[in-house]
């Protein structure tokens, strides 16, 4: 699967390349990213336009030219934002898991410890960089003609060159460990908004998806689905009638997956819909 920040407006154009080891991403209108969990390293590059991510630790705001160097097992939600003279556009290369296992110990690198740094690092674009995802367009333009070893060569070029310029990446790239056991009851209320499978919150709170299942019945007293449901809508409730904001504005930030759901299911729970609940 992809890791990149898409949306489904007609002007957005979104391209995994070759086995999905690098991503294109275009739009000339301003739109959410509906990519909530982030499974694999990701190395980006803003090639125009801005990415606002709202991710675990806060926000970060990717400017044109900078890069970025994501973690994986992470949830994180994107604001695409064009620029004013090419639109928004976005290249990343995907840093799998088994291809920097493959790199480290064919290199002699091993990550001794868990990584506990920050998750997502801004980056400074260099000549080499630049070259490096300026040799992308052509994959990106003749994808049919690439392979799978090529794509390999390109992603340990990009993991070569982030060790020469950051030595210190070390720890960051070859950390293969798997999430702990945590306070669920902590990560829950913090992550709610998230729109993300289940499985995928049993992953980062270190259980399994029966475990999780059972630890989350004992603290919250409720199903998984159920909670997620009436936590998102009660915040809702709190946002338009307390704060005045608008339905449209908030329902993907709270992990609703369209307006017309966020509609039914607030009027179901609170006998009117957002727009009546503002006016009231």
């Amino acid at each position: 699967m992809p890791i990149t920040v898409t949306g489904i407006l007609s002007m957005e154009i979104v391209k995994p390349i070759i086995n999905d080891s690098f991503v294109y991403s275009c739009s000339n209108e301003e739109e959410w990213g509906y990519e909530q969990f982030v499974s694999e390293h990701v190395f980006a590059y803003q090639v125009s336009g801005e990415t606002h991510i709202y991710h675990q630790k806060g926000t970060l705001i990717l400017k044109k030219n900078e890069l970025i160097l994501a973690h994986r097992n992470q949830l994180s939600k994107s604001l695409k934002i064009p620029g004013i003279d090419k639109g928004y556009q976005v290249i990343a290369t995907i840093l799998r898991k088994e291809d920097l296992r493959a790199f480290a110990v064919g290199n002699g690198f091993a990550a001794d410890k868990k990584y506990t740094g920050k998750y997502n690092l801004v980056l400074k674009l260099n000549p080499f960089f630049e070259s490096y995802f300026n040799s992308l367009v052509q994959y990106i333009n003749q994808s049919e003609k690439g392979s799978r070893k090529l794509a390999s060569l390109k992603v340990n070029e990009a993991i070569q060159l982030l060790l020469q310029w950051y030595p210190e990446l070390v720890g960051f790239l070859f950390d293969f460990s798997e999430p702990y056991k945590i306070d669920l009851e902590a990560f829950m209320l913090m992550n709610f908004h998230y729109n993300a499978p289940i499985g995928t919150f049993a992953k980062l709170t270190g259980r399994s998806l029966a475990g999780f299942k059972r630890d989350f019945a004992r603290t919250f007293n409720s199903t998984p689905a159920k909670w997620l449901k009436d936590k998102r809508l009660s915040e809702a409730y709190y946002l338009v009638r307390q704060k005045k904001h608008r339905p449209a504005d908030i329902y993907l930030q709270l992990g609703f997956e369209n307006l017309s759901h966020f509609y039914t299911a607030f009027k179901k729970k609170y006998g009117v819909t957002p727009t009546q609940s503002i006016g009231s």
